[in-house]
């Protein structure tokens, strides 16, 4: 039976991984990862006296997934209920003699397993570096091409007052920079080796443990922890936190796509593939698969999290509940978040806005999204809040019975104070857009200077 799990699906498995994420996570690439981690130690091990360089050399000349028994392997994992006795087994089965005794030697399953997830996270966190950078620059391409063209802004999902989509575009911008901060600060947190041998003391390696964490961690070019994690869950739930937070924001950034492209609204749309079918019974639809998808997708990695939170609540110096759960957890959680970033710089790629059916939804609420800059005016001659109750009389008289906004106005005496030409003037898109000009250029200078 195949494709069991949706990531591993011939049919649907590019809605849920990509081919790039899959394989970190696959028996062979799961299994050359460690295999390359025990090379590592055993090179570390022979550096530090621990272990003969012959046999050293040799692990690393067979530490090749092509070379091992899977099945092998699969079966002693089941017989043994141990998680990398059936590893151990095959490895052993493929060395030299003089080199079987010094393979794992005085590891434990979460030296090898966490290490793993270290290398994972720093994989990931390239993917992430990469696709989220993508959907940065895209964002700050849209924000200065689309700097002065005029929006309907929305609150509590109604119109409010003009933006600009260049203002829009440089919020996305903004927060998805601030994500690659925190992911370029973090490293140094979560992509630590683990070598911490039966209790997190290194109690097998005597005088040479020290030396040979700093070893072992060189080989793998990751860092070196102030003391083993074993029970230390926080780097993986902050990993976690940090996907899902950007997932988050590519979850925002498609619900808005989503919600902008409906045709009584039609301000955005994705691009379109010719030979897309949006529906078997509606032949004339265009679905929003990339930004639907997007929040399907964020939904399950910000799910996940709380999982990784749960786990840092261990038991002792050695609990397995909470690394085992990270076993299934942080692979869903990395395929799922590479075809999240992934598809969301597709659909920012592809994003196409519509200047003129933005500026055609502003005309359609006939001046009322024009209220703050009229009760401004109004406010430095009757007080801020007798204002807001005059324009807001005027406006709920003037929806009622269907008059544009200025009718409304000019039929409340207390409007008067304000001179046509001047009313005029506060009815204009350009009166009610604030800095959103500015704002946008200082995203776009902020990104200059990073």
């Amino acid at each position: 039976m195949t494709g069991a799990h949706p990531a591993d699906s011939a049919v649907y498995g590019h809605l849920w991984t990509t081919p790039e994420a899959s394989a970190l996570f696959s028996d062979e690439g799961r299994t050359q990862a460690w295999l390359d981690i025990l090379a590592a130690l055993a090179r570390a091990q022979a550096a530090t006296g621990l272990i003969p360089a012959e046999a050293a050399a040799a692990i690393t000349a067979h530490a090749a997934v092509a070379e091992l028994d899977l099945g092998l392997v699969a079966e002693q994992t089941r017989a043994t209920g141990h998680s990398t006795m059936g590893l151990i087994a095959a490895l052993r089965a493929v060395l030299p003699e003089h080199a079987r005794e010094w393979v794992y030697y005085g590891a434990t399953v979460q030296d090898l397993s966490d290490t793993w997830s270290a290398l994972v996270f720093r994989a990931l966190g390239d993917i992430a570096e990469r696709d989220v950078t993508a959907m940065r620059d895209r964002a700050l391409e849209l924000a200065a091409e689309y700097r002065d063209t005029p929006m309907c802004g929305r609150t509590h999902g109604q119109p409010g007052l003009p933006v600009t989509f260049g203002f829009k575009a440089a919020v996305w911008a903004a927060e998805l920079g601030r994500h690659l901060d925190r992911l370029r600060q973090g490293r140094g947190r979560w992509e630590l080796v683990q070598l911490g041998g039966a209790l997190g003391t290194m109690e097998f390696w005597g005088e040479s443990a020290l030396g040979l964490l700093d070893r072992f961690a060189a080989e793998l070019g990751l860092g070196v922890p102030a003391i083993p994690w074993l029970t230390s869950r926080d780097g993986v739930a902050e990993f976690s936190w940090l996907l899902a937070a950007i997932a988050a924001t590519v979850g925002k950034i498609g619900n808005e796509v989503y919600q902008l492209q409906r045709p009584e609204i039609g301000e955005l749309r994705e691009a379109f593939t010719q030979g897309t079918v949006g529906s078997i019974t509606m032949p004339h639809k265009r679905n929003p698969e990339i930004s639907e998808h997007l929040v399907t997708l964020s939904r399950v990695i910000r799910a996940h999290a709380g999982l990784t939170l749960e786990g840092m609540v261990c038991e002792h110096e050695r609990d397995g509940r909470a690394w085992k759960t990270e076993w299934l957890v942080v692979p869903e959680t990395a395929m799922c978040f590479a075809a999240c970033a992934g598809a969301g710089a597709r659909m920012l790629h592809g994003l196409r806005p519509d200047p003129g059916r933005m500026r055609a939804n502003i005309g359609a609420h006939r001046g009322y999204l024009m209220s703050e800059p009229v009760m401004r005016a109004l406010a430095a001659r009757l007080g801020k809040h007798t204002a807001h109750q005059a324009v807001y009389a005027a406006a709920m008289t003037g929806l009622d019975r269907d008059q544009d906004f200025r009718a409304a106005l000019r039929a409340d005496p207390r409007l008067d104070a304000i001179p046509d030409a001047e009313l005029d003037e506060l009815l204009e898109v350009r009166a009610a857009l604030g800095s959103c000009a500015a704002f946008t250029d200082r995203v776009l200078a902020a990104a200059d200077r990073a």
